[in-house]
């Protein structure tokens, strides 16, 4: 739950700078998407925080 919360305010202040420097791109496309499924909640989210786990666990298995 902790690592919830901390990634919906992480990728909501990045989507508003995003948002509001008028920066178009895919970065600005992947926080946009991230921000929306840890704040609804859907049924996808469950595979979406899978990834991401996984994204973390190979960066830190990297070095």
């Amino acid at each position: 739950m902790i690592v919830t919360l901390s990634a919906v305010a992480l990728f909501g202040v990045l989507t508003f700078v995003l948002l509001r420097s008028r920066y178009v791109g895919p970065f600005a496309a992947i926080a946009v998407f991230l921000f929306g499924f840890f704040t609804a909640d859907t049924g996808a989210a469950n595979a979406v925080r899978a990834v991401l786990r996984a994204l973390i666990d190979a960066a830190h298995n990297v070095s």
